[in-house]
């Protein structure tokens, strides 16, 4: 056993155990690189009968990898539970890694960090025990079912073999396309079956998950409770735009306020109206930074100075002549200091 080996396994293992909280011999040996996700698929779906056959290494070096593995959690504390792995197939027939039932043990094992509340740990817990979700094909070429001969728009896999949804005992199921989180989440909770629908990416060299199969009484009530809550977004919607346009009133005549304050000798109309223009909500204008909602001097003095260039001075028309900003600005600055200076004495 190498010391390279050990420093490798560790290295993803920490990794694994800082973001996840729980370390699993898959995962492990995917980090590794010794276990691609298309070959623990078609474990997963039993089209492959043993996991070790997949992968890019000697059945051998997985095991040093486990035994590595092992060394490394128990030196680290943490606690040991064991894993059923089924297949995504109607039967949920027990998976097997290979090798010895010392080996097969070493797999089903997976370590958690101690320091888990028991919330998190059940969490972890139930997440790992779930079964592999069912998976139906949308082939690209024609086909035709293992056992009647027919076809249709979808097969799921079974023995390798595929079979129509009827033949398949999923005739009953209707298609929900992707795209609705919150439908897809409801009617997968409401259906007592359901099966993802999948198809092959040439391009990413991958199954593409397109949907679900799910129980048409499923699916309807998924639509109604997604209708009833678009009702209820509707009407938050509503109360939070009154809401924001009630604070943008109340902001803007603070802001009125303050430029009054800095600038007595401006006019009372024309300073709400320099206020209600910095301070438009989703402006990106200087009322609205932070420096401006907390009426910051400089940024008060930055709204009034963009309204006396746009409105007291020639700015825009030598823009318009093609007179570039820099120059512009250069030949209006002592317009703008003239004009503060007025505005900043008492009326």
């Amino acid at each position: 056993m190498s010391a390279r080996l050990d420093r490798r396994v560790a290295a993803v293992a920490e990794e694994l155990l800082r973001r996840k909280k729980v370390v699993v011999p898959l995962d492990v040996l995917a980090g590794l690189g010794w276990l691609s996700g298309r070959s623990v698929q078609a474990w997963e779906l039993g089209r492959k009968a043993r996991l070790d056959t997949l992968a890019a290494v000697p059945a051998e070096r997985l095991a040093e990898a486990l035994v590595c593995l092992h060394s490394w959690a128990a030196g680290a504390g943490l606690n040991r539970s064991e894993v059923d792995y089924v297949a995504a197939t109607r039967d949920r027939r027990a998976l097997r890694f290979g090798g010895t039932a010392e080996v097969e043990l070493a797999f089903r094992t997976q370590w958690t960090d101690p320091g888990l509340s028991a919330a998190r740990l059940a969490r972890v817990a139930q997440r790992q025990a779930k079964a592999p979700d069912l998976v139906v094909v949308q082939p690209e070429k024609h086909w035709h079912c293992a056992q009647c001969r027919e076809t249709g728009e979808f097969h799921f896999l079974e023995d390798d073999l595929p079979l129509c949804l009827d033949c398949a005992d999923m005739g009953h199921l209707v298609y929900l396309p992707a795209g609705d989180a919150a439908l897809t989440r409801r009617a997968r909770k409401a259906s007592g079956l359901a099966a993802v629908v999948v198809r092959w990416s040439k391009s990413r060299k991958r199954f593409d998950r397109r949907g679900l199969l799910v129980e048409h009484a499923a699916r309807e009530a998924a639509e109604e409770q997604c209708l009833a809550d678009e009702e209820v977004r509707e009407r938050r919607k509503a109360r939070d735009r009154d809401r924001r346009a009630a604070q943008d009133v109340e902001f803007q005549a603070a802001f009125a306020v303050r430029i009054g304050e800095l600038f007595p000798g401006l006019a009372a109309d024309r300073a709400q109206a320099i206020a209600e223009h910095a301070g438009t909500r989703s402006s990106g204008r200087v009322g609205r930074s932070a420096a401006g909602r907390a009426f910051d001097e400089h940024a008060v003095t930055l709204a009034v100075v963009a309204a006396i260039r746009h409105e007291e001075t020639d700015y825009d028309a030598m823009l318009m002549a093609g007179v570039p900003r820099a120059t512009a600005r250069e030949r209006i600055r002592d317009d703008i200091d003239r004009v503060l200076t007025q505005w900043r004495l008492p009326s």
